[in-house]
């Protein structure tokens, strides 16, 4: 009977510590003068593109720079001239025969609030040999599910093309790479991946759609640990209490409920090179209005396509701060920016292509808040473009009070008008080995 008192009362104060562990390392990430990592980032995107056109042959520049306007029909037509690596992120790996003999290249590439995330770098390769998700208490070895549950650094590739259907939601463990590219995968028609009170975390290169509700029940969330999880919301990724994560080219479309969800206090995030389509809820930052903590969430949103039939939250945010910057917005159906609580969002050197209907041409959306409260809010529009009559409700003082930065070393961000290029290669890349990626 002590023996059993003693268990519980060791397993009760194990669950309560988490948030407090968590609490330290999202305080770690968190980046006190943002101005820093929004200007950086600008900085590499400056200094890519100078060296890009200055540097290709006529015939070439005439390719990259002939991009003011996306098709309205979606993404890119298929691609047949010469490797081409137009932003930052994908200039730092891409267009390199070797790519696969030096995979961990990758995690030197991030820029945004998501800079300081490594993944697995530290760690060995894991091979996914297995698409089955069949035990979600003992995974299968060669199984995703069974690489993400271990607590070793892992950085994880898959031995061929796979349609990975999940039973149950994928957790995965601190310091992981989950790396598709050189294969077609698919993580489809089952459930999504849940990063939760975790850090240091790569997803990159995978297609991610038609996911559902998870039914809950026992699951793995380690190599040595299970335990009960409720019904789950059907999100594609969702991240909770996490930090240092970093989302790239990845395909999404389509899921029952967000696309994306980092809430709970989830900070030092980057999602970059993404295709988003035919969705209703796109990304969620931030997921309660009482949730104070959110305070210390920080997001950049670089290089992404916010493409068909896509209807609203590109991103909706909460109480943090959100660099959106460099992202091509060719559809929506009511809104594309949002938010309540006084979030800082700011807006850089984004297109935005207005729907047709004119109830819906603005960009943005205030939520439960008058005007009297929400004109304090800080929301800045930089070098953005609005076609078809778009237009963003700027709010907040001109030069907001805890900026650290003096306005001399501000570096701005590239206009809009380069939004084509430097978004040309967003979603899944078809990668083979041996060739330029």
């Amino acid at each position: 009977m002590e023996v059993t008192k003693l268990r519980v009362v060791f397993l009760f104060s194990f669950f309560t510590s988490i948030p407090k562990l968590w609490a330290n390392i999202a305080l770690t990430a968190y980046e006190p003068s943002p101005e820093n990592v929004t200007s950086h980032l600008n900085y590499h995107v400056n200094k890519i593109l100078e060296k890009t056109i200055s540097n290709q042959p006529l015939e070439f520049k005439d390719v990259i720079t002939n991009s003011t306007r996306r098709s309205l029909r979606g993404k890119h037509k298929k691609y047949t001239g010469p490797c081409m690596a137009i932003n930052p992120i994908d200039r730092c790996w891409r267009c390199k025969k070797n790519w696969a003999k030096n995979r961990k290249r990758l995690a030197k590439c991030v820029l945004g609030f998501g800079h300081k995330t490594r993944g697995g770098k530290k760690g060995e390769y894991y091979l996914v040999t297995d698409n089955s998700d069949d035990d979600v208490v003992n995974p299968k070895l060669g199984t995703l599910r069974h690489a993400v549950i271990q607590k070793r650094p892992l950085w994880i590739i898959f031995a061929h093309d796979m349609n990975i259907k999940l039973s149950k939601e994928l957790m995965v463990q601190s310091h992981k790479t989950i790396d598709a590219r050189g294969e077609n995968v698919h993580i489809a028609y089952g459930c999504g991946i849940t990063l939760q009170f975790v850090h240091n975390v790569i997803i990159h290169n995978i297609h991610i759609h038609r996911v559902v509700r998870s039914s809950g029940g026992l699951i793995s969330d380690s190599e040595d640990h299970y335990g009960y999880r409720t019904v789950g919301d059907g999100d594609g990724i969702s991240i909770f209490g996490s930090s240092k994560i970093w989302l790239d080219h990845i395909s999404m479309s389509e899921s029952q409920d967000g696309l994306i969800d980092a809430i709970q206090g989830s900070t030092a995030i980057t999602i970059s090179n993404f295709h988003f389509t035919h969705h209703d809820h796109v990304i969620l930052l931030g997921a309660s209005d009482t949730y104070s903590k959110d305070q210390y969430m920080q997001v950049t949103l670089a290089f992404n396509h916010f493409g068909k039939e896509l209807i609203q939250r590109m991103p909706r945010c909460r109480w943090g701060y959100f660099h959106v910057v460099n992202n091509d917005y060719t559809h929506w159906k009511l809104y594309a920016i949002g938010g309540s609580t006084h979030p800082t969002i700011i807006s850089q050197g984004n297109r935005f292509i207005a729907p047709d209907d004119p109830l819906t041409k603005e960009i943005t959306h205030r939520n439960y808040a008058p005007e009297s409260e929400w004109r304090n809010w800080i929301w800045r529009s930089e070098g953005d473009r609005f076609m078809n009559g778009a237009f963003f409700v700027t709010s907040g003082p001109p030069s907001p009070p805890h900026l650290k930065l003096k306005k001399k070393d501000i570096i701005k961000a590239k206009p809009a008008i380069f939004v084509g290029r430097l978004t040309k290669f967003s979603g899944t890349l078809k990668c083979k080995e041996g060739v330029k990626c």
